[in-house]
């Protein structure tokens, strides 16, 4: 049985999740902390709680989800893993911040990149695993991460509740954001809990239901 921790990190509120098992391994998925206290609050946990992280993965490259890299890399040495298409964003978290202009720095060197995640991809740790999804559209590389045993997964920027993520940033495309909405999230299990990159989880089932971008 899983344990899924959340952390809600820097200015834009995203959400960090450490998720865990019986052996005490675990993946970190998205660690936007921006923060010293945000850092420390995670590590903390980790420590206290006996884990041993042995994934860092990213839903996406967008600064956000990615300021903290660079401190469970230099805790743990785990690299970040994320899909090719967005490796180019988190290798310069500063010049992406820059760009965005929304008044944040960033002047932490960028851990280097890991693994380069591919649809249909597995990250395991303990005795689970996680699915890759490939599912484009708020950013070219965006992917979540399905745990089909027991029915959950992280969609990142790719669907909140009743809402879905942004697509006016490069690389984004509301077409694509489209079809990766009714051709692979809608598809899952409707029991399955989506744990999004910002605000509350949900269920499939709902956003199906009532979620309008899905009409």
């Amino acid at each position: 049985m899983t344990d899924i921790k959340v952390f809600q990190v820097n200015p834009l509120q995203e959400n960090c999740y450490v998720v865990s098992d019986e052996t005490k391994e675990c993946v970190i998925v998205d660690c936007g902390a921006y923060y010293d206290t945000e850092r420390e609050t995670i590590l903390n946990y980790l420590h206290s709680q006996q884990l041993k992280p042995i994934h860092l993965i990213c839903t996406h490259g967008h600064f956000d989800h990615a300021f903290g890299n660079d401190t469970i890399y230099m805790e743990y040495g785990l690299k970040p893993e994320i899909h090719a298409d967005d490796a180019h964003l988190i290798a310069d978290l500063a010049q992406q911040c820059e760009q965005m202009g929304m008044g944040l720095d960033y002047n932490q060197t960028s851990p280097p990149i890991g693994k380069l995640l591919a649809d249909g991809d597995f990250i395991t740790f303990g005795t689970h695993r996680l699915q890759v999804i490939h599912t484009p559209g708020h950013s070219k590389g965006c992917v979540c991460f399905y745990c089909a045993e027991e029915k959950f997964i992280f969609t990142g920027d790719t669907l909140f509740r009743m809402s879905v993520g942004r697509t006016d940033f490069p690389g984004g495309s509301w077409s694509q954001l489209a079809q990766s909405l009714t051709r692979k999230i809608a598809l899952l299990p409707p029991d399955t809990v989506a744990y999004p990159g910002h605000g509350p989880r949900t269920l499939i089932a709902d956003e199906v239901r009532m979620n309008p971008y899905f009409r």
